[in-house]
């Protein structure tokens, strides 16, 4: 394919980044005019990438409470784990207890850890306690469910109490469950605190002599997002939701192709009953329990009206395993022994038919058992992440990419060209992309936001014959102002080439603050906040305010410091138009509507503006909210672009 010119600059491109550190002499007013030069862009440019770092999932966007409640960590999750990690031992009342981990006869073949927790005599009580991911967040008066599945070993046993306390003790909450009988079975009861506790944690105790084991212990908030069982939690689930995208890449990432053959991400150990879920290591170094699986993502797209996009390892591991082992970088890259690859290949259209086919179909019924009968209409599916361009990839992408073009020509595949924007894979990708002729391509990069502004015509001169582009993974490598404007400027140039530029996701998307794996992050969380960065506030006003036509801006004379796109939102009718001023000089503009519509003299403006110098942080303390007000326009009118500044501008055609 044609590569993009690194030397020219468009009229649209910002040809210096240094005003952005130093003033310069006032500028001069400039004239964009917005002509009648229209082209269809894609309707799906702005959208999500979910990957399970950073806590990202566990303790993070799903909701449940208790950590480790499957007993199933080990060392293999991260040095000094085990089944235990996450719990203690608690004796009450003059109680003499034990806890020992156990695998045989277990609740699920997939999760063979359990608890086996001993009262000796009967007096007192003994139990263990769960303090959560960094302690657990309850809200006085609302509901929280627990539930655990329990049998008796030994003895007569007794009732289980199940507390919610404060560290020190004091008691929140509490319930009974009757004394299990030797069989496992689930038990269920409801907790309502008295308070609002930010670090509770959790007790469930045995009150008769004798062995109880428990397995999959769990604490969830009756008020998930859109008050789904095995959901997500609602107020980070609803600042995602907040991005409106368009789409939703997931499960990853690194995490798909994982840290050697056998930690490739298996989509059919995500679905099902929870308790029958098989969970496993972390390529990033802690243990994914999968309870956010399969059928969750596909449900929460389906609840923030955003496209699922699926992605599966291409036969291969990722090329960095066992780098924090060998120390030898991108030199683990393995495939799968061609004889397993049939097998492997047909995961791959039964995740198509799980997702699209019909109630009668083996893996469409298995969707209808889970509750959700109707199709989830997947149209995307990503064949590997950023691999590394070998032989062995290529061969096994390959055999994947013919079997589902065979069979599911309505699927859209989205091939890899690598992690970085200019090197060998990238190249070599292109290359074998248009052999294959791929219809779309994953390009990655993450780079300094000098970068981003240099290359604003990056897909200019992209071929439009050959695949379409997916800009999977991308960030400028901070949470500052210059980090966020200089994004927004590249998204305009994004807009403006988004009849090549198919899609479009910042990554990685959420961080839980202390347990970092990777910055910078568009949202920053704990168990009781949600941080998002101003690089979210740029995401999220092209996310509201895109477009399916671009109408292509002129500017007179040509400011080399302001980018410039134009759509039109088909829905509304709305003209929208976004200007970027990365100059540290308000700029002056005279607008111009030339396109043969005519605008409503009402219009809303929104305008983002920082210091682009302060330092990195989750969110810039001298960064000013987006700030809306509305404004009288015409087909001509005048706006002045605050210094360092992103200005958005919305108008209702007659």
């Amino acid at each position: 394919m044609k590569q993009p010119h690194r030397t020219a600059l468009c009229v649209l491109s910002l040809a210096t980044v240094l005003p952005l550190a130093q003033a310069g002499a006032e500028p001069a007013p400039v004239t964009i005019t917005v002509t009648k030069d229209a082209k269809a862009i894609s309707p799906d440019l702005f959208g999500i990438f979910f990957e399970d770092l950073n806590w990202a999932a566990d303790g993070g966007l799903y909701a449940e409470l208790v950590r480790n409640g499957s007993f199933e960590f080990s060392p293999e999750d991260a040095k000094g784990w085990n089944p235990m990690t996450g719990w203690q031992l608690v004796e009450r009342d003059g109680g003499n207890g034990s806890v020992l981990i156990q695998s045989d006869a277990p609740l699920n073949p997939n999760n063979p850890n359990y608890v086996v927790l001993g009262l000796q005599k009967n007096i007192g009580a003994a139990g263990i306690c769960n303090s959560g991911y960094d302690g657990i967040s309850v809200q006085a008066g609302e509901q929280y469910n627990f539930s655990v599945f329990a049998r008796q070993l030994a003895g007569p046993g007794g009732s289980l109490e199940i507390q919610l306390e404060t560290t020190n003790g004091i008691l929140l909450a509490k319930a009974s469950i009757s004394a299990p009988d030797s069989a496992w079975r689930k038990y269920s009861a409801v907790l309502e605190p008295t308070n609002t506790v930010a670090n509770a944690q959790l007790v469930v105790l045995t009150t008769g002599e004798g062995r109880v084991a428990l397995d999959m212990i769990s604490l969830f908030p009756e008020n998930t997002f859109h008050h789904r069982p095995n959901g997500l939690r609602a107020d980070l689930a609803q600042t995602i939701a907040d991005l409106h995208p368009r789409f939703m890449r997931f499960p990853g990432g690194c995490l798909v192709h994982g840290d050697g053959l056998d930690n490739i991400y298996q989509w059919k150990n995500t679905i099902g009953p929870v308790e029958t879920r098989k969970g496993q290591r972390n390529i990033w170094h802690y243990h994914q329990s999968v309870g956010l699986g399969y059928y969750e993502f596909f449900q929460f797209c389906e609840d923030i009206g955003a496209k699922p996009l699926p992605v599966v390892a291409a036969g291969v591991c990722c090329q960095n395993s066992g780098e924090s082992v060998t120390k030898v970088w991108e030199q683990g890259q393995r495939g799968l022994a061609l004889s397993d690859m049939p097998a492997y290949i047909q995961n791959v259209l039964d995740l198509i038919e799980w997702a699209n086919g019909p109630t009668n179909s083996t893996w469409g019924a298995k969707r209808a058992a889970a509750g959700h009968p109707a199709s989830f209409h997947l149209e995307y599916l990503g064949i590997g992440n950023e691999d590394k361009q070998t032989e062995v990839f290529r061969e096994r992408f390959k055999m994947i990419y013919d079997a589902v073009k065979a069979k599911h020509p309505e699927i859209t595949v989205i091939g890899t060209v690598g992690p970085r924007p200019n090197d060998d894979d990238y190249h070599q990708g292109w290359k074998f992309a248009n052999e294959l002729r791929v219809p779309m391509v994953d390009e990655h990069y993450y780079e300094k936001p000098e970068w981003f502004l240099e290359n604003l015509n990056r897909y200019d001169s992209y071929d439009r014959t050959k695949s379409k582009v997916y800009v999977g993974e991308y960030a400028s490598r901070g949470n500052s102002w210059f980090n966020a404007l200089s994004e927004a400027a590249y998204m305009t140039a994004l807009e403006r080439n988004g009849d090549v530029v198919h899609m479009a996701s910042y990554a990685p998307l959420l961080c839980k603050m202390g347990h970092f794996n990777w910055r910078p992050d568009l949202i920053y969380f704990d168990n009781t906040r949600v941080v998002p960065s101003v690089n979210y506030y740029v995401q999220q006003l092209f996310g509201c305010n895109a477009g399916e036509t671009f109408f292509a801006p002129a500017m007179d004379p040509v400011a080399t410091n302001v980018a410039v796109s134009c759509v039109e939102d088909s829905a509304s009718g709305d003209l929208i138009l976004k200007l970027v001023n990365v100059a540290s000089n308000a700029v002056p503009a005279h607008l111009v509507i030339a396109n043969g519509m005519n605008v409503k003299p009402d219009a809303t403006r929104t305008v983002l503006t920082g210091n682009p110098q302060a330092e990195d942080t989750f969110r810039n303390p001298d960064a000013v909210l987006p700030k809306r007000e509305s404004m009288a326009v015409a087909n001509t009118f005048d706006c002045n672009l605050p210094a360092c500044s992103f200005t958005l501008i919305r108008m209702k055609s007659k």
